[in-house]
């Protein structure tokens, strides 16, 4: 998240202090307010939380598939890794929801059904009246899929709700895995229209059996970046690609890769 506005809460005390705390990176408001064992007595399974203010409106809510481990991430406000909106959310929360579900899946729909109903004013994603959208990815026998669509279907891996950031991020993660299982043939050697996603709502990107084995990973890459981490992932496509390439496709790889990395701090923050 970003917010030009100030860090401090309007007209609270203490808010020269408050924010020498910030920039120190010492703060830990909710470690505070709600006491070290909320945290470490938050359980261990899929879930989604709601974060209230003081007359318990809701201001934002979130979905995990480990609460406490999802938890854990708000316990220090670090200005050097979070955005001014995001500092004022920890800052203005007193009281922290926990709804414990049988599954990922089920957290999913329970958070995209809050987001519709509640509306948080610090969430920026998901709010959406319309049915939000995936990014969902298998490993199948003979190829990588790659998609975007609007329900969760057995078999699939995902990353969303993500609405109309969906197919650019999909658009993104084709290019430098093609780029990747291709290194020989390079943007210029994808289908017609792949490039700039005319691939339909799923795009089977093959996969040679000579080098299916060093794509057996990659669903987990991508399950990690799913969780905000992208360094695996990046470091396993830089490998792969050819290092000297015209300075279109050099610019191409270096803007999708920025759209991957912007996603995964917004999911490290809380905001995707």
């Amino acid at each position: 998240m970003s917010d030009d506005s100030e860090c401090s809460v309007p007209g609270s005390a203490g808010a020269p202090r408050a924010r020498q705390l910030l920039l120190c990176g010492n703060e830990r408001p909710l470690v505070e307010r709600l006491g070290v064992e909320f945290f470490q007595q938050a359980p261990e399974c899929p879930g989604v939380y709601l974060m209230r203010n003081s007359t318990d409106e809701v201001l934002y809510v979130g979905k995990a598939k480990n609460l406490r481990k999802r938890l854990g991430s708000y316990r220090v406000a670090n200005p050097d890794r979070l955005g001014r909106r995001h500092l004022r959310l920890l800052r203005s929360v007193k009281r922290i929801e926990l709804q414990e579900c049988d599954s990922e899946a089920s957290a999913l729909a329970k958070e995209a059904s809050l987001l519709r109903n509640l509306r948080p004013r610090f969430n920026r994603s998901g709010t959406w009246p319309s049915s939000p959208q995936y990014l969902t990815w298998r490993l199948s026998k003979n190829s990588f899929d790659l998609g975007v669509t609007r329900s969760l279907d057995p078999g699939w891996s995902f990353l969303g709700p993500l609405g109309l950031g969906a197919a650019p991020l999909r658009n993104a993660l084709l290019r430098m895995i093609w780029c990747a299982i291709f290194p020989e043939r390079g943007l210029t050697g994808m289908p017609a229209g792949w490039f700039q996603g005319r691939c339909g709502r799923i795009a089977a990107v093959p996969i040679p059996d000579k080098r299916r084995s060093g794509v057996g990973c990659l669903s987990q890459l991508l399950m990690d970046v799913r969780d905000g981490q992208v360094e695996e992932l990046a470091a396993w496509l830089q490998k792969r690609v050819v290092e000297k390439c015209c300075p279109f496709e050099a610019v191409v790889r270096t803007a999708d890769m920025e759209l991957l990395k912007e996603m995964a701090v917004k999911r490290n923050q809380g905001t995707s």
